[in-house]
C-alpha cells in the first residue's frame, strides 16, 4: 500500500509560481499512475492533472491547460506540479492521488495524500 506526502504548498500572488511535489513511499511507485486533485472551500474535490506510469500521457483539467505542468521522476518516487500564472480560483487544498488503473486515478483513485494548502492572494 502506498503512502502518499505532499509538499510546496504556500501563500503566493495572483500570476506567481509554486512548485508541488509529492513523495511516495510503501509501494512500488512504476506500478501506480499519479494524479494532483484540489478542493476549494465549499466545492467538491476535482481533479486537476494525472500522469500515467511511464509519464508518457498525462491529463489536464480545462482551466489549467497551458498553465500547470504534472511531472514524475520514478527515480526519485516524486510527482510534481508546476503551477504558472496562478489566479486566485486555483486556491484550494491540493492532494496527490494514486491508482493502479488510469480509470481509477483519473476518476476515484484508491490513495490519497493529507493535502497541501495553495493559497492565491495578493
Amino acid at each position: 500500500q502506498v503512502q502518499l506526502v505532499e509538499s510546496g504548498g504556500g501563500l503566493v500572488q495572483p500570476g506567481g509560481s509554486l512548485r508541488l511535489s509529492c513523495a511516495a513511499s510503501g509501494g512500488t511507485f512504476t506500478s501506480y499512475h499519479m494524479g494532483w486533485y484540489r478542493q476549494a472551500p465549499g466545492k467538491e474535490r476535482e481533479s486537476v492533472a494525472c500522469i500515467t506510469r511511464t509519464g508518457e500521457t498525462k491529463y489536464y483539467r480545462d482551466s489549467v491547460k497551458g498553465r500547470f505542468a504534472i511531472s514524475r521522476d520514478n527515480t526519485k518516487n516524486t510527482v510534481y506540479l508546476q503551477m504558472n500564472s496562478l489566479k486566485a480560483s486555483d486556491t484550494a487544498i491540493y492532494y496527490c492521488a494514486a491508482d493502479q488503473r488510469w480509470s481509477g486515478v483519473t476518476s476515484g483513485p484508491d490513495y490519497w495524500g493529507q493535502g497541501t494548502q495553495v493559497t492565491v492572494s495578493s
